[in-house]
């Protein structure tokens, strides 16, 4: 299918152009691969803004907030919305479209929810080919909100260049959520509800952690060139009322001073040949998977090997091993 008339009209900044890009991606990774070849060289200004935090946090509300002060300050913006598939039905709830209804009119946003349909991680498989429509639809900032933080879905440090993860007072499985993985990929801490008793204390467990975590070494050399963007980074703490607004011209004045840190020190390039390598790691997942899949299902080699497997004759390794060969792969 040829898609250079909408992606004209995309270079053109025509919302509906941008609609109807992402709706093919989603579906279609054949389709991604020939729109994303085309539109790569026009990417890589937008400021990539990611948003976690563990379920009733406040995120929508806090994205609410903010999405209207940047717009108020001549911003384009665009916010990806992923929200977690049914392992039964397959469906989604898009919620965030209910709750930022109130944006629909402005001008300037471009809002988009996703169906994370099963990808492990906190993202959909087209989150990045999403944002690469969103950069050159023309969005200065581009925001993300995660499925919601647990101790696995940390993917959003892969694509974000600042990563804010909200916490609320009282709530101890906050700092549970936390302790492995968020600890590390975290740029700035945001407490919400600063309204709420507790919100001080919320502040100093944090704190401790940090104290904690900065006297840590890693023992790993990969797994340390993996995060150096943020060891380098000493994270922050910001207490915010996403109701009111109170203390996002912090918030704010933070992400700027984040961002400038990662141009000053040079981190951001980094940043990006680390971005590179997971989102290639990320499609050879995809592509390989579907090779494998389609090879077991038509494959009569396969039944053989999973009778041995039966038998015991074959463990799985092995079997594994000699579907590789299969593929051609060694």
């Amino acid at each position: 299918m040829d898609y250079s008339d909408l992606i004209k009209r995309l270079l053109n900044n025509e919302p509906r152009a941008a609609a109807r890009l992402i709706t093919i991606v989603e579906n279609d990774i054949t389709a991604a691969e020939e729109i994303i070849n085309s539109i790569y060289k026009y990417t890589g200004n937008a400021y990539i803004l990611g948003v976690t935090g563990a379920p009733g946090s406040g995120k929508s509300t806090f994205i609410s907030t903010l999405t209207k002060i940047l717009v108020e300050q001549g911003k384009k913006l665009g916010i990806i919305c992923v929200d977690p598939t049914s392992p039964l039905t397959g469906g989604a709830l898009l919620g965030d479209r209910i709750r930022m209804k109130e944006h629909f009119t402005l001008n300037n946003l471009f809002i988009r929810s996703m169906a994370n349909r099963g990808q492990l991680g906190g993202l959909a498989r087209a989150t990045e080919d999403v944002i690469k429509i969103l950069d050159v639809y023309g969005c200065d900032i581009v925001i993300v909100e995660t499925v919601g933080v647990g101790q696995s879905e940390v993917d959003i440090f892969k694509s974000a260049q600042t990563v804010a993860v909200l916490l609320q007072p009282e709530v101890g499985d906050d700092i549970q959520a936390i302790k492995a993985g968020i600890m590390e990929i975290t740029d700035i801490f945001v407490v919400n509800k600063m309204d709420l008793p507790g919100v001080d204390r919320k502040v100093a467990e944090i704190s401790q952690m940090l104290e904690l975590e900065s006297s840590f070494k890693y023992s790993s050399d990969d797994f340390s060139k993996e995060f150096t963007k943020i060891r380098k980074w000493t994270p922050e703490i910001v207490k915010v009322n996403s109701k009111t607004g109170e203390n996002f011209d912090i918030f704010l004045e933070i992400v700027d001073h984040h961002k400038n840190f990662l141009k000053e020190t040079s981190i951001i390039e980094s940043y990006e040949k680390n971005r590179i390598k997971n989102e290639t790691l990320q499609i050879l997942k995809h592509k390989l998977t579907k090779k494998v899949e389609k090879l077991i299902s038509s494959n009569s080699e396969i039944e053989k090997y999973i009778n041995l497997v039966m038998d015991k004759s074959l463990d799985p390794y092995s079997m594994a091993n000699l579907i590789i060969k299969l593929l051609g792969i060694e």
